[in-house]
């Protein structure tokens, strides 16, 4: 059981600094651009909502984790797809994202708790 609570408070923490430095590092800067896609006022406004949804969506997927009654097969559905999405990260990005091995050990202690 403890693993499915570390699970969702490494989720959570992925949450809030997707957040917060995602904000300060990716979106603040782009909202700054007047160009191309970035140059309509929709397309800034959708980005930045999709990015904090993103965040929200990720705080979901803890609290379902630790949620009481919650169907082991969710769990391990939650701790496959952090898992896959940690794994393609490493890949795609040659492990240059912060946020790969975050992602990874999320879905992996889900994985393993809900064993």
């Amino acid at each position: 059981m403890s693993l499915l609570w570390l699970s969702a408070a490494l989720m959570a923490a992925t949450a809030f600094v997707h957040g917060v430095l995602g904000e300060r590092r990716l979106i603040g800067p782009l909202m700054i651009l007047d160009q191309g896609v970035m140059g309509v006022d929709l397309a800034r406004r959708v980005f930045r909502l999709a990015w904090h949804a993103l965040s929200l969506l990720m705080l979901v997927s803890a609290a379902a984790v630790i949620w009481p009654g919650t169907p082991r097969g969710l769990i391990l559905l939650i701790g496959a797809a952090w898992t896959a999405t940690g794994l393609f990260d490493a890949i795609y990005t040659r492990g240059r994202h912060i946020g790969w091995p975050f992602l990874t050990a999320s879905g992996a202690l889900a994985l393993l708790g809900a064993a």
